[in-house]
């Protein structure tokens, strides 16, 4: 078989699948559901914030780069660092987040396309460097030197590169075999189970392509939350992908050596009838399909309301406020939002008092508003995270 068919990248799904892939397909529904059950929606979508910034921290780990919370959250603010090289991780983090934010909202309004689709991955490369400074786009080493175009796929020798090990397609097939890679990764008209089995055998297969000369990793990642979405496995942006792949079940190194395992060759007649093997395609999926039931369990664990509200009342406490600052606070959890004109009634402060309180916690960000009049919600600014999440971010 000619190395250069889009029929390379076989198996492409299991069939007949059962043991602990079969539990994992009945779980991880189960366990996405009870998460996002536990949050009012107006918390859960603010919860969901911060999820983006973790998972664009995680995200830019994988790929060597650590740039803290902190100033990916002065990057959403345009507080950009003076130093060149940490200003142009800031704007990778900012973009990343805004783009998952932006499929976090096209699902959520029903109108998420498809994520398999050359038109959808092309874009999320297009977006992530979008406007990014040509330092960012500059693709240098292995005696070739030249721009990468944000969204084109690679379509001359020079994009052509080993990764690894791995010797991707060349720039001349690549468009085949995204064709090739959108038709069979097509979540349409499957049910539930085969939507989830879809996940971790697209996001290996889109990087084994490599289909753009840089960035793949980010956009593969970016691909896998859209399709978790669609899966219904997403629980509305409150677990991160991202996390799971770089910290994995017990070392961090496993995400790389599973990707390099499930690149293996057919080991023999008993090894499925594709180019690939079979069994390493199964038990890289049932290695992903663990780490993103993982990453739903801790989070779960971190979104507990009793626990999470005791949180809430150290975090108020540990400020220079009011007593009444913990009730308001939990109060406001439990509710979603409220009105301006709700504190009053709720700490039971006189008006001057209660409005001077909600102005310091509205100043620190642990609330937020619309509008200089508008209700007040939860927000879960990044200096409370040690706090509020222990363990989503290593320690900084």
């Amino acid at each position: 078989m000619s190395a250069e068919m889009p029929s390379r990248i076989e198996p492409c799904m299991l069939d007949d699948v059962g043991g602990e892939l079969l539990d994992l397909l009945s779980a991880l529904p189960a366990a996405a559901a009870a998460l996002s059950a536990r949050l009012h929606p107006k918390t859960a979508a603010n919860l969901a914030d911060m999820v983006r910034v973790m998972n664009c921290y995680y995200s830019n780990l994988i790929e060597g780069h650590n740039t803290r919370p902190r100033d990916i959250e002065r990057a959403l603010a345009d507080d950009l660092d003076a130093d060149e090289t940490r200003r142009n991780l800031q704007l990778e983090a900012r973009q990343h987040i805004r783009l998952q934010e932006m499929i976090d909202r096209e699902f959520a309004e029903g109108k998420l396309r498809e994520p398999a689709s050359t038109e959808f991955i092309r874009y999320l490369h297009r977006e992530f460097y979008h406007d990014a400074p040509e330092a960012m786009l500059k693709i240098e080493g292995a005696g070739r030197s030249f721009t990468m175009v944000p969204g084109e796929l690679r379509s001359r020798p020079e994009h052509d590169n080993v990764v690894g090990r791995h010797h991707p397609p060349g720039s001349d097939a690549v468009p085949r075999f995204m064709d090739y890679f959108a038709k069979r990764y097509d979540l349409a008209n499957r049910g539930a189970a085969k939507r989830i089995l879809v996940l971790p055998a697209a996001h290996h297969r889109l990087n084994y392509i490599h289909p753009f000369p840089d960035g793949n990793g980010r956009v593969s990642r970016l691909m896998s939350h859209a399709m978790a979405l669609k899966a219904g496995i997403g629980a509305h942006g409150l677990w991160s992908i991202s996390r799971g792949l770089a910290r994995g079940l017990e070392s961090r190194t496993e995400y790389k050596s599973m990707m390099d395992h499930a690149d293996l060759p057919r080991l023999g007649d008993l090894d499925g009838r594709g180019s690939l093997s079979r069994q390493a395609l199964e038990e890289f999926s049932i290695w992903f399909l663990n780490v993103c039931l993982d990453q739903i369990r801790f989070m779960a664990g971190l979104f507990e309301l009793p626990t999470l509200a005791e949180r809430l009342k150290r975090y108020a406490r540990m400020n220079d406020w009011r007593s009444e600052a913990d009730k308001l606070i939990v109060e406001i959890f439990h509710r979603g939002e409220i009105a301006r004109g709700d504190v009053e009634a709720i700490t039971g402060l006189k008006e001057r008092t209660s409005r001077d309180l909600l102005g310091q916690l509205l100043e620190n960000g642990i609330l937020g508003s619309g509008s200089p009049k508008g209700p007040v919600h939860l927000q879960f600014p990044i200096r409370a995270q040690d706090i509020l999440f222990p363990q989503l971010f290593p320690q900084s």
